[in-house]
Order: C-alpha cells, then structure tokens, then sequence
C-alpha cells in the first residue's frame, strides 16, 4: 500500500517522477508586501520595510514561471534576486498596515506588563562649551546632547558632524519582579467615566470618531481633552491612528492656525516613526534616516523637529563610535583628529534597556561564580559527558556569561549540563520562550541526557521539573522565585530559544540574577529573531565577549539534513522513503488553501497516523488569499464547523492567544461565561476577559512562522502562496520548515522565490547599540 498523502500530490524530495499536473484555476496575482515593521499582512517582527533602511519589503521580484514539479531544490536559484528599494523613508500604505499589526498591539499591551527598568542618572550639571577643544558643528552637537541630558533646551545643532561619544554614569538598578496581576486585561484604575466623555467632545470637534475616546483617555490619562486640545498630534500616541489620520483630525480642530511645520506635528511624527522603528525590530534609528523619514512624512525642517523631539525628552540621541577601537583624540589635535562616530535617536524605553542588559552583562562576566563545588567534580561532571556537551560544561564551570549555539538535537547538551549542575548541588533553573518548549525540554530531562531513562535522583519527577517559561519567570508564576532583594533565587539558568530574547526581556532578565550566578543563553541563531526589538543573542554572538560553545549535534534524518541545508543557504534534494518531506505545488491560493485543509483532515492523518489536531499550520502573514485568517476560516469548517458563537469561537475551537507582545500559547476552546473565554493552554486553564479576546485571540490550526517560534509538532504544513513571496527569507524558511519533527508538507506556490529567499535573502538587519555598549564595558577574552 502506497503511503503517498494524496494521489494527485507531488513527489517528496528525493524522488525523480513529476506526478500529473493538479487542476487549477489560473495564477493569482501578486501582491507587494507594504509596511514599516510587522504588518498585518506578513509575520510579526519579519514582514515590511524599515524605517532605517529604507527597504520596500520585497523579498525578490516576480517570480518566475515554468518551475518544475520536482523536489525542494530541484532547480537553481535564480542569478538575480529582486531588491527592495534603497530610498530612505516609510511608505504610507505600509506605515498604515503596520500600525493594525498584531506585534504593535502586542508591543502597547507589553506597557502594562513591565515595569521600566531604571531612569537614568542626571549628568553633572555643568555648562559646555560650544567649541572646547572642539570646533565648528561637531561642538555645537556635543553642547547639544549634554543639555539634553542635563534637562535643558540645547541649542541649535547640526546633526552631520559628529563629536566622540560622552556617556554619563549609571547606577545598576536591581529590578523587581513584574506582578502578575500587571498581565491581566484591562488594567488597574482605567480611564473615568467623565474623561472619557470629555474626550469624545474633544474628538467631534476635531472629526475624529467616538470610538477612539476610551484609547486616547487611556493613553493620555487625566486631563487627556485638555492635552488633547492643545495638541492635537498626541492622537498619533494611540495604536492605529496614521500621520494623515491625525493631520485631518488637527485641522478641524485648529482651523487655519493647523500647519505642516507646526513644532507640536513634527515632535509628534519623530516618536511615531521610533515606535514604527521599533516594530521592525530597531532599538534606534540613524540620524539620516530619521530625518529622511520625517521628510516624506511632510515635516518641512526634519533637524528641527529631531530636536525639539530631544528637547521634549520624547527621545534620546546617542553617539556611537564607529571605530571603537581607536584611540580618543588628544587634546591638543586639530579637528581633523576627530574620532568618526554616528547619530542615533531612539526612545527611552529601548535605550536604557539596551544600557541595562550592556551593565547586567558586564556584572556577570566580571563576578565570582559561587563557591558550587570544586574544580574536580565539575571536571569529573565534564568527563562523564561526551562531545560539546563536555565543553559546555568546563566553559560554565569557569565563567558568568557562556553562550550555547545548535538545533534541536542540540538540547541534550544543556540538558546534560542542567543534570549535571544539580548534581552539583547548585540551584539550577531552564526557561523556553513557549510552554510546548517547556514541556519538550521537561520531557528529555526526564528521559536523561542520552535519551533513556532517568539515570538519578538528580533529575526531578514530572510534577518539579526545573524549567520554566521566560515569562513565568519573570512574572513568578513559575521558576524558584526570588529572594528578599528581588533577584532570582538560583546559581545557574539556561535560557533556551535565546534567539526570541527582546532586549527589553533580556535585560529583565539578566538584571534579576544575583551576583555570582551563572548564566546560559542558547539557541540556534538562524531562527527568526524576536517580534520585540533588538537581537541580543545575534549581537551577543558578534561581540565575542564570552565563551561560546557551538554544538555538533546535527539534527537527524532527511527533515535534519533539509533544515541544516537551508540554515546555510542550499535549498538541497533529499532522500524521504518514509515521506518526512513532501511538495506540494499549486498554482493560486485557492488552490493552496485547498490542499492545505485536505492535506491536514486527510492525507497526513491517513498516510502518516498523525492525527488534524497535531498537525501545525504555517504560512508567512496574516492576511492576503491564503494567510492565516483564510486558512484557518477554511480548516475551522472543516474540522470544527460551528456559528462561532462566543465571539466567532465555539468549544474545540484551536486557537493562538497572545497575553503579551512576542508570545503565543496555542490552545484549545473550551467554553464562555460571564468571566470571559474559557481556554486550556499546555494543560493549564486560562479565562481570556471578553473585552481581550477580539485583540489577543486568534484561531490557531494556521499560525504564522513568528507566532510557532519555539515549538514544534509532529506534522507541519508550511504553505508559501504566491501572493506572498515578498515575506520570504532565510530565517523565514528555516524556522517555518524546522517546527516538524516527523513529517513537512510544503505546499508550493512561491515558485523560484522560494530557492531565491533560501539563497539570497537573510535577515533583515536591525540597528541597535548594544555592540556598542558591550565593547565599551567588557573586555575582550584573549
């Protein structure tokens, strides 16, 4: 009997005989992926054009056609991929879908969950000089950014050359654990009754409509009409609102004296275009994009309203150097002595979070580890493991910061190092980025290191695992909890899925962990990055500024053999007698949503015995033919039809509830009552408040690549529609094809785009100043 999935499917790789050509009704039209950061139309964190960059978001160009039938990889990369477009800027159209993407809710929502990490310490308040041992626009900068800093209105200042950086001294603040109840809907003390009122006269006035009151009350708080009404461009502070939205709203409200150049408008669109920075995954942007942006925005005097933005205190300006290596300048050099450096700008929140992971870090690498057992039970821990495993061992026996790269075979090793540690008598703790991370992990620290049976007492029973996930942790619902200073109450902890780190996440974490403890961070770097800005562990990586351990571990069979390949940017052939890879090619996203149900209600379970309900849904966005809410519209009638009857759910629903920006729990409906939507999430229940669930509850049998980080299933159906291939990349790929563990069905309408994003598209960069930050306070090793 065949074990082919479908009889009019393709061929797996690895295989040489092109099935029939599948009916079809016609090529469906291409559609440009437009935005700034996340769109709503692509994956959170990967999709749109940058605002630092300037980037349109195109992946390649039209794909071409008479793509053979044959496996992945079958034909080679086309020589020219299309490139986005080098103007600097942010369209419009992109800006808006950006602005209704799930990552931006999911980033104002993050607001109520942390706390902010520290303020920064005011700078000796002393006059500078325009022009002390400086001359020209480079003083004038340097006077600008330390009244600035200072608290006073600097002066004018060109923003073109500039002066070495002068970063004032900081206090590390030890932060406290996020409360819990910080993560609930709704929030504590919510805009009045009244406030809300006097809002919506406000908003009538201006045009705008009512429904925006309770938002703006909310983000404005007491006093929001009154704020309102002598700024009208505060409207742009509400998730949503575009730059034209909030230009019309002014204009009714202030008439004739409404004007492009208004001092209040510019200030304004500077801190909306930093948020639409960070939604792309920057921590701050470059001062020539920032100002080219603001041009295309309408703003007449872009240098202007940068200032006036750093004058408000709405953002900060930074000098980084970009050669830090070189010497400063002696004082009596001339200018052309100058060291080079660039202009920043960037808001608060992200740049004393960048500072306080770079003064964490640091801490770590330069304390103590605990007294936790002597040299020779670590080497003798060490000896009793094999291969990188014993080198990840003796690495975190003799340092703070140890960074730990590999796939998924590669978690034995800091499985063997966990057992190892608690062997030791150490306190040591795992944290996933997901709760199915969590429980996999558990699974194989039951199992051993090796894959058998627990070996000792040193591994737990099921029910005291000692693995959390990184939210649970910093929220104390899970983890060992803290001690009476706030910090952790632990020695050493691995964090798994390093990658998904933000930096705002990263530095709550480092900054929770006591003096002396050890810290692991792993994962494997070709992954997506975070939904939220920064990418500490690529920085980390770059930096050089710790031991690193890679692993040489490869993942197993022919999904092992395809993943590796694509992590290194061959889309290879590979042999599948037991069907572990399959293609699937169609030729519009009718028929891509199509086969994608037939294949996850019949082929896979009939073929393969892997049942709909352990079968994940993958496909780059959220919207378009065959996005997300398409497919899971067509598998929701599928396998479980119903009149959606608690807020388009009914019982049995799957679904990906997002409680915080960068997180995604898959579950399962269970019902509805007064409290809320009733959901079981990795086993545990969760009650979702009616007014959350239309923001934070999605169906979930299709989830897109950014939401399934972290997890895996053991079948997958990666679909690539053609109507998409501006969203795909590398890491795309690589992590949408790496969440099956035994079985990937790829239903193909991407055509060559898809080899071409393999080969010729990575990552998008991103700008932060954490590289810059770590060189300037840790040593080098060696």
């Amino acid at each position: 009997m065949s074990t082919e999935p479908e009889p009019t499917e393709k061929t797996e790789p690895g295989t040489r005989g092109a099935a029939p050509e599948p009916e079809g009704t016609g090529e469906a039209p291409g559609r440009a992926a437009d935005g700034v950061a996340a769109s709503a139309e692509t994956d959170e964190g990967d999709g749109g054009a940058s605002v630092a960059d300037g980037e349109s978001g195109a992946a390649g160009g039209e794909a071409a056609e008479g793509v053979s039938d044959g496996p992945v990889g079958g034909g080679e990369p086309e020589a020219d991929a299309g490139e986005g477009g080098d103007s600097a800027g942010v369209d419009a159209d992109g800006a808006a879908k950006a602005q209704l993407s799930e990552a931006e809710a999911e980033l104002a929502a993050q607001r109520l969950e942390r706390e902010r990490i520290a303020r920064r310490k005011a700078e000796k308040q002393r006059p500078v000089d325009s022009g002390a041992k400086l001359s020209g626009k480079a003083a004038d900068l340097l006077a600008a950014v330390r009244a600035v800093e200072s608290g006073a209105k600097p002066v004018a200042a060109v923003f073109s050359e500039p002066e070495p950086p002068r970063r004032p001294a900081q206090e590390p603040v030890r932060t406290r654990p996020v409360p819990a109840e910080a993560t609930g809907a709704g929030g504590v003390g919510g805009p009045t009754p009244e406030t809300v009122e006097a809002v919506q006269r406000v908003l009538a006035e201006g045009g705008a409509p009512n429904a925006l009151a309770s938002q703006v009350a909310a983000v404005l708080g007491e006093g929001a009409d009154e704020e309102l009404r002598a700024d009208p461009w505060q409207l742009l502070r509400v998730t949503g609102v575009r730059p034209e939205q909030a230009d019309g709203f002014a204009r009714g409200l202030l008439g004739a004296e409404c004007a492009p150049d208004d001092e209040r408008r510019g200030r304004a669109v500077t801190v909306w275009l930093l948020e639409q920075a960070a939604l792309a995954g920057h921590t701050a942007l470059e001062m020539p994009a920032l100002t080219a942006a603001l041009a295309q925005r309408g703003v007449p005097d872009a240098d202007a309203a940068v200032q006036s933005t750093i004058a408000e205190a709405e953002a900060l300006v930074f000098q980084d150097a970009l050669d830090p290596a070189a010497p400063d300048p002696a004082e009596d050099d001339e200018e052309g002595a100058e060291r080079p450096v660039r202009i920043l700008v960037g808001l608060e929140r992200y740049a004393l979070a960048e500072e306080s992971l770079a003064d964490g870090l640091a801490r770590l690498i330069n304390s103590v580890p605990k007294e936790d057992g002597s040299a020779e039970d670590w080497e003798r821990a060490a000896a009793s493991a094999k291969g990188s495993a014993a080198e990840l061992i003796r690495a975190v026996a003799a340092g703070g910061l140890v960074l730990h790269t590999g796939g998924q075979a590669s978690l034995t090793e800091p499985a063997a190092l966990l057992t190892a540690a608690r062997g030791l008598g150490l306190r040591a703790w795992a944290a996933t980025h997901s709760p199915l991370g969590r429980d996999s992990f558990s699974a194989l620290l039951q199992a051993g290191p090796q894959g058998g049976r627990a070996r000792d007492a040193s591994v737990p029973p099921a029910d005291t695992r000692p693995v959390a996930t990184v939210a649970g942790l910093l929220s104390g619902a899970e983890g060992p909890g803290r001690d009476g200073d706030g910090a952790f109450d632990l020695d050493l902890l691995v964090v798994l899925d390093a990658p998904q780190l933000d930096v705002e996440t990263a530095a709550l974490l480092v900054e929770s962990l006591p003096d002396g403890a050890r810290l692991v961070l792993g994962g494997d770097p070709a992954v997506l990055w975070s939904a939220g800005p920064g990418r500490v562990f690529a920085d980390l990586l770059a930096a050089r500024i710790c031991p690193q351990v890679a692993s040489r571990r490869p993942d197993p069979g022919p999904l092992g053999e395809l993943v590796s390949g694509i992590g290194i940017g061959e889309l290879n052939q590979v042999e599948a007698p037991g069907k572990e890879v399959v293609i699937v090619p169609v030729r519009d996203a009718g028929e891509a949503v199509h086969r994608t149900v037939q294949l996850v209600a019949d082929s896979v379970p009939r073929a393969l015995g892997v049942p709909a309900e352990e079968t994940q849904v993958i496909t780059p966005g959220h919207g378009g033919a065959a996005g997300t809410r398409a497919l899971n519209a067509a598998l929701k009638e599928r396998l479980n039809p119903g009149p959606g009857r608690f807020g388009g759910f009914d019982p049995g629903d799957r679904v990906a509830y997002s409680p915080a920006p960068g997180r995604t729990l898959p579950g399962r409906v269970v019902g509805a009552d007064a409290d809320g939507l009733h959901l079981t999430c990795a086993g545990e229940p969760v009650v979702v408040p009616k007014e959350r669930v239309e923001q934070s509850v999605r169906h979930g049998w299709a989830l897109t690549a950014h939401q399934a980080v972290g997890c895996r299933w053991p079948a997958v159906v990666a679909v690539l529609p053609g109507d998409a291939t501006q969203a795909l990349s590398r890491p795309w790929v690589y992590t949408a094809f790496g969440r099956a563990d035994r079985h990937l069905s790829v239903v193909q309408g991407a055509e060559q785009a898809l080899p071409r994003a393999v080969a010729e598209i990575p990552a998008k960069p991103r700008t932060t100043r954490l590289p810059v930050l770590l060189r300037t306070q840790t040593p080098t090793p060696g």
